[in-house]
């Protein structure tokens, strides 16, 4: 179950890492307007905010891969703390912003959630 945890939890990373890299380095190209759903105008306007944004899924990306790599107690409790911080982020974009937020981001890391925990007992 160990194993299982640490693969969904790398998925919900890698999931931020590439939300980064749209977010970041990409947010006024085809692929992250359709993504985003968002126009060339917008994107060129809220180019920083989403740079911004970006930082952020990249600071949730960073927590959990720290939590992959640090030992016990200590990764446990980091990998508990970004997976939370994942769900929680994810549900308010879900609210505020777009549903399919909830199948993107919430979904991995709730399922990510229940099997570390599933794991320690």
């Amino acid at each position: 179950m160990t194993v299982v945890a640490g693969v969904l939890i790398g998925l919900v990373a890698l999931i931020h890492v590439y939300i980064l890299v749209l977010e970041m380095f990409l947010w006024n190209t085809p692929r992250a307007r359709a993504a985003f759903g968002t126009t060339a105008e917008f994107a060129k306007e809220s180019a920083a905010l989403a740079a911004n944004q970006g930082l952020y899924n990249g600071f949730l990306a960073f927590a959990l891969i720290w939590g992959l790599i640090a030992s016990d107690p200590a990764g446990f409790q980091i990998k508990l703390y970004g997976l939370i911080c994942v769900v929680a982020a994810g549900l308010y974009g879900a609210a505020t912003a777009n549903k399919r937020i909830l199948f993107v981001q919430v979904l991995p890391a709730a399922l990510a959630l229940a099997v570390l925990l599933l794991s320690r007992t």
